[in-house]
């Protein structure tokens, strides 16, 4: 890795924390033991951490395009939520020397040999704070530190162990495995193709897990009645990924694959997804006229100069829902959802069904989800609410 920090070794940085604690090595059954592997955890503002850690250890270039880094800068920034720290993993320093004064609060760690003492991981956090914290105010986020001592001799073992990110995910080996064909083949005239990105570090907005997960939604193969409902979709992602390539292992693209027999009706899917996104304030007030929808946990509503738009289509809208509003309601569509000469299609039109009960649907989900306690997550999770949307789609079909 090419040098980006010209320093004279042994490195000696000392900066404030906002709290400290050593963490004893388990195996030691004495002070003895000083020069063997010891923890320390620190939390520390943005604003007070070094400019000029060595990043030598770190394993693999800091690359602030990739989808990676614009998650860790959005969390960095989003200054309303107060847990970057929290949200983070943050950073891993090899170090010969930590300690810590008590009455300036302030840690000194020392770094003395290049090739095993700096950055080990958080790479990509660091080089993100740096760039972006003069947009933040002290006290605004913090990040946590995770500093040991006395590795030197099993370094390339932690390096590569906690560095699990830079493995393959599934997605990116399924992806070059062309896996993804059949998707790309049934929406390529969509526009927002453009945008997906099907494995790590690709550019794009919208994640094939997405893509995935919303389709398992209208997997009649694996959820062809209402005895059963795809709750993984909201809250199991990897699940959903790993069950489309079990049935690319198994069908590959001949017709027995569900997905194959979804190509026909797959751009509708992603079309009513908006649909829904974009009406949820207008379905609300369509129950509640005098109610506001904005105000409900969990929705935002846009600011002065910030527009929001819908997920695929990129249609304005005047409030954006969780996706635990958004997924059951979605899901009841399952309902209209039948086989035909080997392809699945739809028993009615889901736009003329949305049409009509669209604010019942949002009404439901909106109660569920204050019954749980405002808590939009619970909800999106809950068997009674999708069993109770999709019963009434699937009612207002028989009409």
């Amino acid at each position: 890795m090419a040098e980006t920090n010209p320093a004279i070794y042994p490195v000696t940085l000392t900066f404030p924390a906002q709290s400290f604690r050593r963490i004893p090595n388990p195996y030691l059954k004495s002070e003895s033991g000083d020069q063997e592997a010891n923890m320390y955890m620190a939390i520390c503002d943005v604003k007070s951490l070094p400019d000029h850690i060595p990043m030598e250890t770190n394993p693999r270039e800091q690359n602030l395009n990739t989808n990676v880094a614009k998650k860790i800068k959005a969390s960095l920034l989003n200054t309303a939520a107060l847990d970057f720290y929290l949200l983070n993993r943050g950073l891993l320093l090899s170090a010969k020397e930590v300690s810590f004064n008590n009455y300036s609060n302030e840690i000194t760690v020392t770094f003395s040999d290049p090739e095993v003492h700096g950055n080990v991981d958080g790479g990509h956090t660091y080089r993100t704070i740096l760039k972006y914290r003069d947009s933040l105010d002290v006290g605004q986020q913090y990040v946590k530190i995770e500093f040991l001592t006395g590795v030197e001799g099993i370094f390339q073992s932690l390096a590569a162990a906690r560095n699990t990110s830079v493995q393959v995910q599934d997605k990116s080996i399924a992806e070059l495995e062309n896996r993804f064909d059949i998707i790309k083949d049934a929406l390529k005239d969509q526009p927002y193709m453009e945008r997906v990105f099907f494995k790590e570090n690709d550019s794009g907005e919208i994640d094939v897990a997405d893509l995935l997960s919303i389709l398992m939604m209208f997997n009649i193969k694996r959820f062809p009645d209402r005895e059963a409902f795809p709750t993984i979709s909201y809250s199991a992602k990897k699940r959903c990924i790993d069950l489309y390539i079990q049935d690319h292992k198994d069908f590959g693209e001949s017709k027995q694959n569900p997905y194959v027999k979804l190509k026909t009706i797959m751009p509708d899917i992603f079309k009513l997804y908006d649909t829904i996104e974009r009406n949820m304030n207008n379905y609300y007030r369509a129950k509640n006229p005098g109610g506001r929808y904005g105000a409900t946990k969990g929705v935002i509503v846009p600011k002065q100069g910030v527009e929001l738009q819908s997920k695929f289509l990129c249609q304005p809208m005047d409030a954006q829902s969780p996706n635990g509003f958004i997924y059951p309601i979605l899901g009841a569509f399952r309902a209209l959802v039948t086989e035909k000469d080997g392809l699945y299609t739809w028993k009615k039109n889901p736009f003329a069904i949305l049409d009509r009960v669209g604010p019942e649907l949002v009404e439901s989900t909106v109660s569920m989800s204050r019954s749980l306690g405002n808590n939009p997550q619970s909800a999106g999770k809950d068997v009674n609410l999708w069993k109770t949307l999709y019963m009434t789609v699937a009612m207002a079909a028989m009409d």
